[in-house]
């Protein structure tokens, strides 16, 4: 046998594949499997509720729409208003989140109101207002789930209106004027939400928003010019 016929054995033997060990995967725990199951009934619920509204809500079409058993739906939610309540609180969090995330872009700019317009319209003219809304109203037949989902939403959406009036602040609106241009900004959007219930017509109502930022923008270089920013008096006021 020569030298080389030696030294190609050994070769062949590091050829050889080792086995792989096997990857160890962490099981959830019962809390995880237990957040998950809830938050799977939740968006059930949301999608059943964008759908066919309060009235048209059925456990058992949200179980089916969950792909659970009804037996899982009902040991997380006993009754159909503790879900209805925990769907509200979803939508209004996620709402929360992203005007939150927008405001934080929207420091960047020079000019936050675009973004506040647009926030006001995601949520006022979206279908997720319309859930919270007719929840709202169902709430008569039941005041603890109304007051319930109305404590969700000031919590929230304050959150989110806090937000755009530090941003106001931030750049340079006085705080009595920046809250006064906030609630009237979100107070014509939601007007165009309750319009919107006889009249679907976004783009109209984006067109009007143009010139409401018109008016708004006049207001505030008046304000600019004005000495030492003395907000003007209204006609026959006194200070």
């Amino acid at each position: 046998m020569s030298s080389t016929d030696k030294t190609a054995k050994p070769r062949a033997k590091s050829l050889l594949a080792k086995p792989a060990k096997p990857v160890a995967t962490r099981r959830r725990t019962q809390a995880e499997r237990s957040d998950e199951m809830r938050q799977r009934l939740i968006e059930a619920s949301a999608i059943v509720l964008r759908r066919k509204g309060y009235a048209g809500l059925r456990t058992d079409e949200v179980a089916r729409v969950a792909k659970v058993s009804r037996g899982a739906l009902q040991h997380h939610f006993p009754s159909k208003d503790s879900l209805v309540v925990a769907t509200a609180e979803h939508l209004l969090q996620a709402s929360l989140s992203r005007g939150s995330r927008r405001a934080a872009t929207a420091a960047a700019a020079a000019d936050p109101l675009d973004a506040i317009i647009e926030d006001g319209i995601e949520f006022f003219l979206g279908a997720d207002f319309s859930v919270v809304l007719d929840l709202v109203l169902a709430g008569s037949k039941s005041r603890a789930m109304r007051d319930r989902i109305l404590e969700h939403a000031r919590t929230n959406r304050l959150g989110v209106e806090d937000a755009w009036l530090a941003l106001l602040v931030a750049k340079g609106v006085p705080q009595e004027k920046a809250e006064k241009l906030l609630w009237l900004t979100i107070s014509v959007i939601r007007g165009f939400a309750v319009r919107a219930l006889w009249q679907q017509d976004e783009a109209l109502f984006r067109s009007l928003l143009v010139e409401w930022k018109l008016i708004i923008a006049g207001h505030l270089a008046a304000l600019k010019n004005k000495p030492d920013n003395q907000t003007p008096t209204a006609p026959g006021a006194t200070r």
